[in-house]
């Protein structure tokens, strides 16, 4: 056999055993699990062992066996499906998990190994969990009424228009009566709602309560702080401040799109008026550009202080055009070092909220 022949008899086999292989590949048995990961959420650790539960679809003809689950820490154990499973049968793994070996934010990983090659899947949980305090007195000291909170203020963070953004805030019941979930009542905002709260929070102990802030029925952006009031029956109500900064969302542009919508562009960033005096009364004209090919809408003008007044002439731009935005700084009744933020929220979808900084020093 020449070797011309041995070089085309070399690649018949070698293309031949790829085949097979990559049909073996693409054949291989196959669990789908409805989710890989569970969150379970903010946990207090008296509340005891919480359970997830995860379900999956056996996909392929070869029956299945699941043989092993694996947890990496004594703290979680582990039931499964001990029946075999043939195609198109359906299983689970619960996980129950004791909460108190853990401080803070937690991850524990599991592996699922079958009696199929292919089948060694990674499954996760994850939360957060808060261990009982040793002295409630100082670990929640905002006392209002009966109820003791860790913060003054709840900061809800981030919130974004296209969905509600979640909140966990604690409560320590310092009262002699238990309070039940079921008789709460929130106040003084639309669109903030409780969702979930602890079925009862014990006298002399601790209970958890869901909030729920709603950036699309705020219908407004910017940095706010809400009031609300929330009680129980047959109590006073209780204020609570609820601090969140609401923006507006919008989906991912893609790359070749990034010329097409509008963009806003801004002159001067920063502005420093060096050293003046508490009775100067600062001004300055930024010019507020659309280099984009649709129409930019300024969907609001905010400063960060009473201080500020701020002027435009128009909330639309044109491609290619321009506006002034007017700046006025009253410095009375401020000394030292003084820096102020303005935010300008747009329909830019690549930048929609760009800042501008004011510096000053005040004698």
């Amino acid at each position: 056999m020449t070797r011309s022949q041995l070089s085309t008899l070399f690649l018949f086999i070698f293309f031949l055993f790829g085949a097979q292989s990559l049909a073996q590949v693409s054949t291989a048995n196959k669990t789908v699990w409805e989710v890989n990961r569970i969150d379970l959420g903010t946990i207090l650790v008296e509340d005891g062992n919480q359970i997830a539960e995860f379900r999956f679809m056996h996909t392929q003809d070869s029956l299945l066996v699941i043989e092993e689950v694996l947890t990496d820490c004594g703290c979680a154990t582990a039931d499964f499906t001990m029946d075999s499973l043939s195609k198109g049968d359906q299983g689970f793994v619960q996980i129950e998990f004791d909460p108190i070996s853990a401080a803070g934010d937690f991850e524990r990983m599991i592996i699922v190994k079958g009696n199929l090659q292919s089948v060694e899947d990674t499954l996760f949980i994850e939360g957060h969990a808060i261990p009982y305090p040793e002295n409630p007195l100082i670990e929640y000291p905002v006392k209002k009424l009966d109820l003791g909170f860790r913060q003054e203020k709840v900061r809800v963070g981030d919130v974004f228009t296209n969905e509600p953004k979640l909140k966990t805030v604690e409560i320590f019941n310092f009262g002699a009566e238990p309070l039940y979930g079921d008789s709460i009542s929130l106040n003084g905002a639309d669109h903030i709602k409780v969702i979930k709260v602890s079925d009862s929070i014990p006298a002399q102990g601790r209970g958890l309560i869901s909030l729920a802030y709603d950036g699309q029925m705020k219908n407004d952006l910017g940095f706010f702080e809400d009031l609300v009031y929330m009680a129980w029956n047959d109590t006073d109500s209780v204020g609570l401040e609820v601090i969140a900064d609401v923006f507006e969302y919008f989906p991912p542009v893609p790359k070749n799109d990034f010329r097409q919508v509008p963009q806003l562009a801004i002159s001067r960033k920063e502005i420093d008026w060096g050293t003046i005096e508490d009775s100067e009364t600062q001004e300055e004209e930024i010019t507020i550009s659309n280099r984009g090919q649709k129409v930019l809408e300024i969907r609001k003008v905010q400063g960060n202080c009473s201080c500020m007044r701020l002027e435009m002439s128009d909330d639309t731009i044109s491609p290619g055009q321009s506006l002034t935005l007017k700046v006025t700084f009253d410095p009375e009744g401020r000394f030292g070092r003084d820096q102020r933020n303005i935010y300008i929220f747009s329909n830019d979808p690549l930048n929609p909220v760009q800042s501008i900084i004011l510096k000053s020093r005040i004698e």
